[in-house]
């Protein structure tokens, strides 16, 4: 073998060993020292290892801390929000006393931020990673820690991490979601200790509660009584005093590996490592049930997964809204039937066990007094619902009390005890009589009403057969008065045979099916005079199907306008609901703007008058027509075109009436299609006229580029982006020719990001929006919506594209992206 031969398998050999994750077998880094791709330090037991990895399909590389004997394990991401392009990142440490993560250029792509106070004659800095999984920075002089990662988690708790509030230094700790299972970026969902009343920790989407743990009581978090079966195992550490709260685990032999994590669904979940089979087991996961949703069931009531219906009322209590309550909508909650009396004289309390205790944002606590005193200053406390132990152990001590709401309470198992405050007419043996007392008097009232029921039905069975019989043969007409159905008095609405509707649409078959929604199907008719007709066939399951056909029966039937799609007449028969329209011959908005071939049939002038028709409608909606109403679901898909391409808005099951005087609706129900739901809609549940109007700018914007506006706000933000740069021209869709109605798109675009500003009060009312685009009316500028940068581009045919080097710029506030279209 010549030298060249020798010299050319050293270099090979030298090469491959430095980009092996065994190459540099050491657990610290100095100051004089690099770490670059290829390179790891590993604790001194090899339990962790840190270095450069890449997830999933992507080549981008971040710096991170993994299990060493699972790698794809990664438990702490440091530059999780700027990864590395390519192998060439290199992590070393600076005068200041800061971890520095540079890329091939030098530009910093990390850095920890940390700057000693220490002469730098005299400092030492020295990194490095334990077999606990924490990488910390140290002066080697002083031995004090400067930074370590254990105070900046990303997705995972280890045993000896803590999450919760330093209350001298204000300094919090929290998990944060991965964006998904392979993009270690910030994601949507934290999970963080609520440090407002008594402290427990919350799962955050966004600014919307998703689930919590409930309090601490001595023995565990009481959402969570499954806690008690890792006694063996952990044991869990929480702290809560003047200078700090949090919480925390460890493991009871130093061979247990386990994690706590936050999954990139918001979902909490522990692992433990089976050494044996050498794979993660998943023993316990946050469950998704009936139970599941923060407040599902709304204030002074009870979730109990194991009932048919998980929804009850406490005792004492009554459904607030009862039609609402006994259609499944029960997010209004209950209300107090009898009155407080404020006293030891008129109040008791009855107990609720193995429960998840109320959310504790309006609870106070005091460990220093019995659980016997906690009782009595509930009972003197007129704002005091409830009381429960602040620890469970022995007989229990301490005192938890909430006031003025009782919210998420849950019926789980466990030790916990709630005592609910209740009239003591709502207790003992008075209560019991007065419940039998009720008890005969529903059962009386039942019976009675069966037997009332069974008449009517029979006189309205034959009511019904003289009904189709005079119904005419070529369409429906309206009934006499004294023959129409009671449901729909004073619709004037024609009610047509099923028979009819059976023939003119060949037995609902799918060869005439137009469309389907979430709680219907559309489908092409054609009555015996040859009148072509749109057949709505309402889901015979859903309770909301029926909630949407009552909606649109007694509020369509009474909307005239050329720009409404006019309602024809309806159909009741057994469990089949149908709603009858006026064919529209050139199918939905949707059909044409979204289509790389068929957008192209829409040219400018008709784009505008579809724009000016939609404006119309709304303004008649919300001020000209008899009701003042909220569509709620003003899309692309709810407008229908006739055949000379006049827009119709369509669909009204979930729009809501409203008064002028009462300026916004409150609801905890939210409904509707992504990207078109105004942000205080989904944060807060508001609605008013200006949500339709945000939805009409949505649709302006979607109008004039043919690209629809995701659930994460693209469009919005192009647009937005195109309107700082001066550049609108490019937002026009490409298929139409280069405009000479510049000045006219200009203008559109302007109203169009008028609406879909931020805050309601800051956008135009429809009837503002009608004369600005109908007129040369001088325009306010726009405030920027409530988007991110621009994360990429469309191509020709409207679909969207990432940019690499692009980022979002995260909306703390709002839950965009969790409702599902309709």
């Amino acid at each position: 073998m010549n030298k060249d031969t020798i010299y050319k398998i050293s270099t090979i050999t030298l090469f491959l060993f430095s980009f092996s994750p065994f190459a540099i077998p050491k657990d610290s880094l100095l100051r004089a020292e690099n770490l670059t791709d290829g390179e790891t330090l590993v604790s001194p037991k090899s339990v962790f290892e840190l270095g450069f990895f890449s997830s999933g399909s992507s080549r981008k590389r971040f710096m991170g801390v993994w299990f060493t004997v699972s790698p794809d394990t990664v438990v702490w991401v440091a530059n999780r929000d700027s990864p590395l392009n390519n192998t060439s990142g290199t992590l070393t440490l600076n005068k200041r006393g800061s971890i520095m993560l540079y890329d091939s250029t030098g530009r910093t792509v990390w850095s920890s931020s940390s700057n000693s106070s220490s002469d730098a004659n005299n400092f030492s800095p020295i990194l490095e990673l334990n077999d606990s999984g924490n990488l910390i920075l140290k002066d080697q002089m002083s031995n004090s820690i400067i930074w370590q990662s254990f105070d900046h988690p990303t997705n995972t708790l280890l045993p000896g991490m803590k999450i919760g509030k330093n209350f001298r230094t204000g300094f919090e700790t929290y998990l944060s979601s991965w964006k998904s299972s392979d993009d270690p970026s910030e994601g949507n969902y934290r999970y963080e200790m609520d440090t407002e009343g008594v402290p427990e920790i919350i799962t955050w989407d966004r600014s919307q509660i998703i689930s919590r743990t409930g309090i601490w009581n001595g023995e565990y978090f009481s959402a969570a009584p499954q806690m008690l079966t890792y006694k063996d195992m952990l044991n869990f550490i929480f702290v809560w005093d003047q200078d700090e709260v949090s919480y925390g685990f460890e493991a009871k032999s130093n061979s247990t590996l386990t994690r706590l994590v936050l999954n990139e669904t918001g979902i909490s979940q522990r692992f433990f490592w089976d050494q044996p089979h050498q794979t993660w087991n998943l023993f316990w996961s946050k469950s998704k049930d009936e139970c599941s949703q923060y407040a599902r069931c709304g204030p002074f009531s009870i979730c109990q997964r194991t009932d048919m219906q998980a929804c009850s009322c406490l005792r004492g209590f009554e459904p607030l809204t009862p039609t609402e309550w006994y259609m499944r909508n029960t997010s209004g909650g209950c209300k107090r039937m009898v009155p407080l009396g404020c006293s030891a004289n008129s109040d008791g309390f009855y107990v609720i066990e193995g429960v998840e205790v109320p959310y504790s944002h309006n609870a106070t606590a005091d460990a220093s007094i019995s659980v016997k005193e906690c009782k009595r200053r509930c009972l003197m406390n007129c704002s005091c619902m409830a009381y429960a132990p602040l620890d469970i152990r022995g007989q229990g001590s301490g005192c938890v009390m909430w006031q003025t709401v009782l919210t998420d309470t849950k019926n789980i198992g466990g030790q916990q005890v709630l005592y609910v405050k209740v009239s003591k007419s709502e207790l003992g043996t008075n209560h019991r009589k007065r419940r039998a007392v009720i008890i005969g008097i529903i059962s009386g009232s039942i019976i009675f009403v069966l037997l009332i029921s069974s008449i009517v039905y029979l006189l309205w069975r034959k009511k019904m057969r003289y009904t189709k019989q005079a119904i005419s043969s070529t369409r429906g007409k309206s009934l006499e008065h004294s023959e129409r159905n009671e449901l729909f008095q004073g619709t004037d609405l024609p009610v047509f045979d099923m028979d009819m509707i059976l023939q003119a649409t060949d037995s609902f078959s799918n060869t005439n099916k137009l469309g389907e929604g979430g709680f219907a199907i559309v489908y092409k008719g054609q009555l015996p005079c040859g009148q072509e007709i749109a057949v709505k066939r309402l889901s015979r399951e859903s309770h909301q199907g029926l909630n949407e056909f009552m909606n649109e029966v007694l509020l369509v039937a009474k909307l005239q306008h050329r720009n409404l799609v006019r309602l024809l007449g309806c159909c009741i028969d057994d469990n089949e609901r149908v709603l009858i329209y006026e064919f529209m011959a050139n199918k939905s908005l949707d059909f044409y703007i979204f289509d790389a071939t068929r957008r192209a049939s829409l040219n400018w002038t008709t784009r505008l008058e579809i724009i000016i028709g939609i404006a119309r409608g709304l303004l008649y909606l919300h001020q000209d027509s008899r009701f003042n109403v909220i569509h709620m679901d003003l899309k692309a898909a709810n407008v229908l075109l006739d055949e000379q391409m006049n827009p119709k808005i369509a669909d009204f099951g979930i729009a809501r009436l409203f008064n002028r005087e009462q300026g916004v609706i409150n609801t905890k129900t939210l409904v509707g299609t992504r990207g078109y739901m105004p942000p205080e809609y989904l944060s807060e549940g508001v609605i008013s006229v200006k949500s339709d109007v945000y939805s009409f700018g949505v649709l302006v914007l979607e109008i004039i580029s043919g690209k629809k506006n995701r659930g994460n706000q693209n469009l919005l933000a192009y647009a937005w982006e195109l309107w700082e740069e001066g550049n609108i021209i490019k937002l026009l869709d490409d298929v139409i020719e280069c405009p000479a109605f510049a000045t006219e798109l200009m203008r559109y675009v302007h109203v169009g990001l008028l609406c879909v500003q931020e805050f309601p009060n800051d956008r135009p009312f429809m009837s503002s929006v009608f004369t600005m685009l109908s007129s040369d009316t001088l325009l306010q500028d726009p405030k920027k919506p409530l988007v991110g940068t621009r994360i990429g581009g469309f191509t020709s045919d409207g679909s969207f594209y990432q940019n690499d080097s692009s980022s979002v710029v995260s909306v703390d506030h709002l839950t965009i992206t969790a409702i599902e279209g309709r």
